[in-house]
């Protein structure tokens, strides 16, 4: 096939300058393969601890009868995307057994919820909840009773934190295995009205959670396309799921089918020794993860993501590389907060199967990358149904919702809308496809904080009531554990609606379903230890562009002043327990993992990011 020019130079650029680090991820994959933990070599004593307790396949295990398959589940249930996977190790069992293999839950991972700790102090846990989530995986999967394994997880630190344990395992196939989108509640319009009434003091409490209860109302993945429904893009995209099974409702016909084909499919490859994770996540999957994020107008928080997943399978991605793609892709989807409908109305419309055919036929995406699921790409150009009890894939043909999904050929907006921006206060992600292009430059005063609480009182008491750029620093990973500052939306949205012209500038991060406020977010270098933020002063005149791509104190040479006296280090709520991530962690712009920063100073690489 033929491939977009501009593509093909930003995969070579990242193939060339992945080359160590890729070359030494995979020699130790090959190194595993070969003479790492199995069945085959461990000790009788070993070995029997392993299958003590396997009901019903104690024999087939003892005697490596067929493919184990390792579950790693991220099962809870107060995570409303994580219940329903409370029954699938038991079916999954069963869906073994149909085809000679076995299956053990391997290990369990923590699975916060970002919804729940949103604007509370668990929200400074969350980040580093990936690289836990990381390390449990390699737990579960390192006693070596496996041959392959299913990943069950959904959400926003989750699916990267098990893709990254799990890659440290890339001798063996995996998938991962969703389990759908909750059913569409109130419209989302009707969500937002209330919110912002509250913020004005218009509502009471009991509204408020009475329209909150009516959008997050049952088991499933909350329907709005955030960081949770962007990862299940990416997998897909990335050919490791079963073809389009993401957004498939829990407790259905078709679910269990999915579920059951992932299974099947796992043992297929395990046996075969076939298509191992580490060939599935290489150069050209990553970047086809890079484009479909850019392409539906995913979550900002991937910026983050996909450079620590990347460097979990020795790839090297930066900013810049978005920043090329999104140029070269257009938005072809419109989803909540990004439109009016939400991931149930997407994959009716045609879903990814949709975005696949478009991104394909106009040769935007690498179409010949080693996939899990099936054979090639290709098959995610169709969506799954069942045709009485048997699964078939329908191949779809065109968008059924033109305000929601449109071809290459009429999109949205010409580019993938994330941009990076980049000046004398740092380098940052500017998400443009979710904000109008007349407020793509904001130049206006600052207003500088050091905690998100702030902001609010500060607006309660009529001081933000102008053209203000509102800076929230010390919220970077080494300072707090860089939280989501999603509380901070619906009072800068009042703000923008009352016609003041309103962005925000910080070191943390917004959520994937941050809005319509024009956002520098995940400045680097983050605040504490000296980054530029540090030196910023209430008044400075701020400007951001996502046109012409700045980020700059306007007239201020900042080397002169003093740095900003940063906040204690957080504590409570464990948080304290964390200190040892925040303290290694690294820049945003590398994934803002302490874990793989210490495993690279471990290994030292020969290569790495570097900017002028």
């Amino acid at each position: 096939m033929t491939l977009d020019p501009r593509i093909a130079a930003v995969t070579d650029r990242i193939i060339e300058r992945s080359r160590p680090t890729r070359r030494r991820y995979l020699d130790l994959m090959a190194e595993q393969a070969e003479r790492g933990i199995s069945r085959p070599r461990m000790s009788c004593g070993n070995f029997a601890h392993g299958f003590a307790a396997a009901e019903g396949d104690k024999d087939r295990i003892r005697t490596i009868a067929g493919p184990n398959i390792g579950i790693v589940t991220a099962y809870n249930d107060m995570l409303s995307a994580h219940q329903p996977y409370a029954r699938f190790p038991e079916q999954m069992k069963i869906f073994a057994r149909e085809v000679g293999a076995t299956a053990q839950v391997a290990g369990g991972v923590p699975a916060m919820c970002d919804g729940v700790t949103q604007g509370q102090d668990g929200m400074d846990l969350s980040l580093f909840s990936r690289d836990t989530i990381a390390l449990s995986t390699a737990v579960a999967l390192s006693h070596g009773m496996f041959e392959g394994a299913a990943l069950l997880g959904i959400c926003d630190k989750i699916v990267p934190g098990l893709l990254i344990g799990a890659l440290r395992f890339g001798h063996l196939p995996m998938l991962l295995v969703p389990g759908g989108p909750m059913p569409t509640g109130i419209p989302n319009k009707e969500k937002q009205r209330v919110r912002q009434l509250y913020a004005e003091g218009k509502v009471g409490r009991d509204e408020l959670l009475a329209s909150e209860a009516s959008s997050y109302h049952a088991p499933g993945t909350c329907t709005f396309y955030g960081t949770a429904n962007s990862n299940q893009m990416m997998m897909e995209l990335m050919g490791l799921h079963i073809p389009n099974a993401a957004f498939i409702q829990p407790n259905t016909p078709l679910r269990q089918a999915l579920t059951r084909a992932a299974v099947h499919r796992v043992a297929e490859l395990a046996a075969s020794r076939q298509r191992p994770l580490s060939q599935c996540v290489d150069e050209k999957s990553i970047v086809n993860a890079m484009i479909g994020l850019l392409a539906t107008g995913g979550s900002t928080n991937h910026a983050i993501h996909l450079p620590a997943i990347a460097r979990a399978a020795g790839i090297l991605i930066d900013w810049e590389d978005f920043d090329a793609l999104s140029a070269a892709v257009p938005l072809i989807a419109r989803v909540y907060p990004n439109g009016s409908g939400d991931v149930n109305d997407f994959h009716y419309a045609g879903g990814i199967g949709f975005v696949a055919k478009e991104l394909l036929g106009a040769d935007l995406l690498h179409g010949d990358v080693v996939t899990a699921g099936a054979d090639s790409l290709s098959a995610w150009t169709a969506n799954p149904e069942l045709a009485g009890d048997q699964l078939v894939w329908s191949e779809v043909t065109e968008s059924r919702n033109h305000t929601m999904l449109r071809p290459v050929s009429s999109p949205f907006l010409p580019d993938g809308g994330m941009r990076l921006v980049q000046g004398n206060l740092g380098r940052a992600t500017f998400k443009t496809s979710a904000v109008d292009p007349e407020r793509w430059t904001v130049e206006a005063p600052a207003r500088v904080f050091s905690d998100q609480n702030a902001v609010l009182k500060a607006f309660q008491a009529g001081e933000l009531d102008r053209d203000v750029v509102v800076v929230v620093r010390f919220q970077g990973p080494r300072a707090n554990g860089m939280p989501e500052l999603h509380k901070l939306t619906p009072t800068l949205g009042l703000l923008q609606d009352r016609g003041h012209r309103v962005a925000l500038v910080t070191d943390g991060r917004m959520s994937g379903a941050s809005g319509k406020v024009p956002a520098a977010i995940h400045v680097s270098p983050e605040a504490l230890g000296g980054g530029p933020l540090s030196r910023l002063r209430d008044g400075d005149l701020v400007r951001l562009s996502a046109e012409d791509g700045t980020l700059e104190a306007v007239g201020i040479d900042l080397s002169t002043r003093e740095l900003a006296i940063a906040p204690p280090p957080p504590a409570g709520t464990g948080r304290e327990l964390f200190a040892m991530m925040r303290l290694h962690a690294d820049d945003a712009e590398r994934g803002a993992s302490a874990m793989l920063h210490l495993m690279e100073q471990e290994q030292p690489v020969t290569e790495s990011l570097e900017h002028a």
